[in-house]
């Protein structure tokens, strides 16, 4: 079977509080579209601190979640010599705290991960494809066969998340097709 790529750069999940407080309760404003349903990149960015090292301009995607998320790259964590897991979106427990910055406002919060590479599948699709949530799969590289994890949603569109460091290692740009097989 083959699989579209997406590849994910740095970003925050926000709650709707953090958000208001962030940007002095401004509307969020989308972007663009991303291909998951409902989600979207969009015109705001925050900085993320730890120590005395900044990455700026972390893009800030929505809709708003239930708790605030923050999804970095291993040169990220590298470079602010931060040790955060590689983790599924929502599993958030014992997390790293980060600030975030949107000028004079900021704000601490844990939430923070190297979000595990995976393939979102949609509920219809799972049974039709044999796919179920955690199923591991392996999908096919220049570097050879990759890991990653099955992602069930209730609406999704069939697509392969693996973050921009991981895309580099393994010659992979987002609307690439893979091919990939359950293990």
């Amino acid at each position: 079977m083959k699989v579209r790529v997406g590849v994910s750069n740095r970003h925050v999940h926000l709650t709707e509080d953090t958000y208001d407080f962030l940007f002095d309760g401004k509307k969020i404003e989308k972007r663009n579209d991303l291909m998951q349903p409902g989600e979207y990149a969009s015109t705001d960015t925050v900085d993320i601190s730890f120590g005395d090292k900044t990455i700026e301009h972390a893009r800030v995607l929505g809709p708003f979640r239930e708790q605030n998320q923050i999804e970095l790259l291993g040169s990220d964590l590298a470079f602010l010599e931060l040790d955060a897991p590689t983790r599924r979106s929502g599993d958030l427990e014992t997390t790293p705290k980060v600030l975030l910055k949107n000028g004079e406002k900021s704000i601490e919060t844990d939430g923070v991960i190297r979000a595990e590479r995976h393939i979102h599948v949609s509920k219809s699709e799972s049974e039709t494809l044999g796919l179920y949530e955690r199923d591991k799969i392996v999908f096919k590289t220049d570097a050879g066969e990759v890991d990653a994890f099955v992602k069930v949603s209730l609406r999704a569109t069939l697509e392969l998340h693996i973050d921009k460091d991981e895309a580099l290692e393994y010659g992979l740009v987002t609307g690439d097709e893979v091919e990939f097989r359950k293990l």
